[in-house]
């Protein structure tokens, strides 16, 4: 059984999963899929092909699915796709693909949006991660699970966003963020780890003690970085964490954020 309000406009092409309601005024366009229990709120405008997994709750105003802010874009058929239980509140914007980024935005499970944030064409964002008020991604850019980007957040096209990293307050990033770790600023700088983050994911003592002897390797012994990162993989090779966070820096396309300390490994 679905609720759907009289004044909601349901196109006869879209999918609707049992227990969803839709709210006074919304638009649900064709090809767009609502799996089980998901709450659409007034005003909400969903475009497909869009799929918004189970359990979802839109906000009032948000636009899904729109065509990509590209002026590429020529109409050509692409998707937005949304995990399960997923937080979208009032105003968020979230773009489908291009075809020339691969054709799909995709957005993981238990993610947070909070109101005005954005999600641009072909960007790709992983599991519990949390978008504050007016935080914007622009395309291709990747965010790892459980990434924060807090308010006014905005990441340059094609950066990515490492696991448990978080960019605070009106950062702007143009390089990568590395896992694990607190950028800020304008150009976006590293400042350490995001302990109270890992510990929230709930990784072991040891791990974050090992993770904060490679940071000061990596960053504050003045080393280059391909010299530095040799000697914290082989130093390192048995904590996953630590690879993890090698292996992140050393395949970066853009170069990743600088420490706002001794900063000479990352020349």
């Amino acid at each position: 059984m679905s609720g759907i309000h009289a004044t909601a406009v349901v196109d006869p092409k879209a999918e609707i999963g049992t227990d969803v309601e839709i709210g006074p005024f919304s638009v649900i366009g064709a090809d767009v899929v609502l799996r089980d229990r998901v709450i659409v709120g007034p005003h909400v405008v969903i475009t497909g092909p869009t799929i918004i997994g189970e359990e979802t709750k839109i906000y009032a105003g948000a636009a899904l699915g729109g065509d990509p802010q590209d002026l590429k874009y020529r109409g050509e058929p692409t998707r937005l796709e949304l995990g399960a239980r997923n937080i979208i509140r009032e105003h968020v914007t979230l773009s489908r693909g291009t075809q020339g980024g691969g054709g799909l935005t995709r957005i993981g499970d238990d993610n947070l949006f909070m109101a005005g944030s954005h999600v641009a064409h072909d960007c790709q964002v992983g599991n519990h991660c949390i978008f504050a008020n007016y935080a914007a991604i622009a395309g291709h850019v990747h965010v790892q699970d459980r990434a924060i980007l807090s308010g006014f957040v905005g990441v340059h096209q094609y950066t990515r966003v490492g696991r448990c990293a978080m960019v605070s307050g009106g950062g702007m990033v143009v390089q990568d963020v590395p896992p694990f770790c607190i950028a800020q600023g304008d150009r976006a700088r590293l400042y350490g780890l995001n302990i109270v983050g890992l510990r929230r994911a709930g990784m072991k003592l040891a791990g974050i003690q090992a993770l904060k002897a490679a940071y000061r390797e990596l960053y504050h012994q003045g080393l280059p970085m391909r010299i530095a990162l040799e000697q914290v993989r082989e130093v390192y090779s048995d904590v996953p964490e630590v690879v993890e966070l090698v292996e992140f820096i050393a395949g970066s396309q853009r170069g990743t954020c600088r420490s706002a300390g001794t900063d000479a490994a990352s020349e």
